[in-house]
């Protein structure tokens, strides 16, 4: 990989995330409500004397460049502050419930990605037959469909059929695996629907695009199979514009495993958010949030050098 275009993405990832951090951190100080007269306002002996001495203690009487200073050094030490109504340190909140919403994320992903490959290849070999067009309106329907109602349906559709099928909760992957797949499923057919019914169709279209030039025709004329010129030459040359739409889906599934776990009771940092934005638990909401954009974020800066792997001509661009 060219040490330059390293060097300007790994700039342009360092300029993103100040801009992501300055955003959080001002966005969050323009929200309604006074975060100390939250912390005490279960006191009976809250005085304008001891609501003082408090915002003094968590620098809320400094300017706000001296509090965003403190809070980014601080931020990149992996010190986020204390959450307000637990007083545990913010870090280890979002340690305690950042997993189920990586797994939820990763295995969407792996579903999503993976299935809609051999999924668009297909239609781009059968198009214009029956079961393309089945396929193809399948996967327009699974635009059009709500990831949180899916979930809700699913739900009760499972809990007629079967009974004893275990579809709400976590359970952690080491204590037991089979129960941990097992509530999986259904939100992970919830969340990957849409971005499976997304990328099949980009595939689809990038390889119908492969298929049609010269070099397929070449690799015809001299006697290559039909799955050699559609796995090896054409879905090759179709793979960047899927990359790309891969790293963007990602980021965006996260977003959308916060509904999914409120809808599956699933413990991540989506329902973490949800209840500190309730609590107006400012520190904790700045944290999830910038770790949550971040990852957004880092996901698309791998995603640009996984480009020059597949296409090494991205770097003399």
């Amino acid at each position: 990989m060219p040490l330059r275009f390293f060097a300007n993405r790994l700039t342009d990832l360092v300029i993103v995330l100040f801009g992501v951090s300055l955003v959080v951190f001002l966005m969050i100080r323009l929200i309604p409500g006074d975060a100390v007269a939250i912390m005490l306002g279960a006191n009976t002996e809250v005085t304008p004397d001891r609501i003082a001495e408090l915002r003094g203690r968590l620098g809320l009487d400094q300017p706000l460049w001296t509090q965003y200073g403190t809070w980014i050094w601080g931020a990149l030490q992996g010190n986020f502050g204390t959450s307000i109504w637990t007083g545990r340190p913010v870090a280890e909140e979002i340690a305690a419930h950042i997993w189920p919403t990586l797994e939820l994320t990763l295995l969407s992903v792996l579903v999503g990605a993976g299935l809609s490959v051999p999924l668009g290849c297909f239609m781009a070999v059968a198009r214009g037959k029956g079961s393309e067009v089945a396929v193809r309106v399948g996967a327009i329907a699974g635009l059009t469909i709500p990831s949180f109602w899916l979930g809700i349906v699913s739900i009760f559709a499972v809990s007629k059929l079967l009974p004893g099928f275990s579809a709400l909760g976590y359970v952690p992957f080491t204590q037991d695996p089979l129960g941990n797949l097992q509530r999986m499923i259904l939100p992970v057919i919830a969340l990957s629907l849409p971005m499976l019914a997304n990328l099949s169709r980009l595939v689809r279209s990038a390889m119908l695009d492969a298929l049609g030039q010269d070099y397929i025709r070449t690799a015809r004329a001299k006697g290559a199979s039909k799955t050699r010129l559609v796995y090896k030459h054409a879905l090759r040359n179709a793979l960047i514009p899927f990359i790309t739409s891969v790293g963007v889906s990602a980021g965006y599934l996260l977003g959308g495993a916060i509904v999914i776990e409120q809808v599956f009771a699933i413990p991540g940092l989506g329902r973490l958010v949800l209840g500190a934005i309730a609590e107006r638990n400012y520190p904790l909401v700045q944290a999830t949030i910038l770790v949550m954009t971040s990852a957004f974020v880092i996901v698309n800066f791998l995603v640009d050098m996984l480009y020059v792997v597949i296409d090494p001509r991205v770097a003399k661009q």
